[in-house]
């Protein structure tokens, strides 16, 4: 997978979207990248993660801002038999979670103000899922931030992998990839608990079944 830091202005050819992208784009109105937008567009320069296919409307957005913008593709990453490290005793599968996480969020790299995770958390097998948080934990700044949608339940329309698209409003755009199984759906209180021990959350509203949170280291 592609990982390429961007940096300081828009690149003058960024790089094609991953193959795996499909479908036209929709937008969907997201109070979180709303409130989100308000420091990304009048605060300093920052370093942000983004997650998932590459997006070049999204290196452009950000870099034209002054941003830099670290590339990782987590649930494409943890999908595939590279981290299976063998069976124990009783047959059940044993995963290399430490490679997987020094892939897709090195602790070399230089600590993040910013992650953007969409949706990854509700696709990522469960033996990745709270180690990858873990892991966020080390590599974002202390007064950094997670923006993460959740899936409120496991059946239905809005099942769909979705990549996502910045824009310069309070839509983000929405657009069909290579699809994942869902794996999970999230409540209130399991957000909370994920996220026990970070500074923060605020939740908005949305009339799907996905909710939105920010999540504040």
């Amino acid at each position: 997978m592609l990982r390429r830091w961007f940096s300081g202005k828009p690149d003058p050819s960024p790089p094609p979207p991953v193959e795996g992208l499909a479908g036209d784009r929709f937008p969907r109105h997201s109070g979180a990248w709303a409130e989100l937008r308000k420091r990304i567009e009048s605060g300093p320069a920052l370093c942000i993660v983004d997650t998932g296919y590459t997006s070049p409307a999204n290196i452009n957005y950000l870099t034209g801002l002054g941003h830099s913008v670290y590339l990782a593709d987590p649930v494409a990453d943890a999908c595939t038999e590279d981290w299976r490290a063998g069976s124990d005793p009783d047959g059940h599968p044993v995963w290399n979670v430490e490679g997987f996480l020094d892939q897709s969020f090195p602790r070399e790299r230089r600590t993040f103000d910013i992650a953007l995770l969409w949706t990854a958390l509700d696709y990522l097998p469960e033996p990745f899922l709270a180690p990858l948080v873990a892991r966020l934990y080390e590599v974002i700044h202390p007064d950094g931030q997670v923006l993460a949608f959740f899936h409120t339940r496991t059946q239905g329309d809005d099942m769909q992998y979705y990549r996502y698209h910045l824009t310069a409003g309070d839509d983000v755009e929405m657009q069909r990839t290579r699809q994942f199984p869902l794996q999970r759906a999230f409540t209130n209180r399991s957000i909370e608990r994920l996220f026990a021990g970070w500074a923060g959350q605020r939740q908005f509203l949305a009339k799907d079944s996905v909710s939105e949170v920010l999540i504040a280291r």
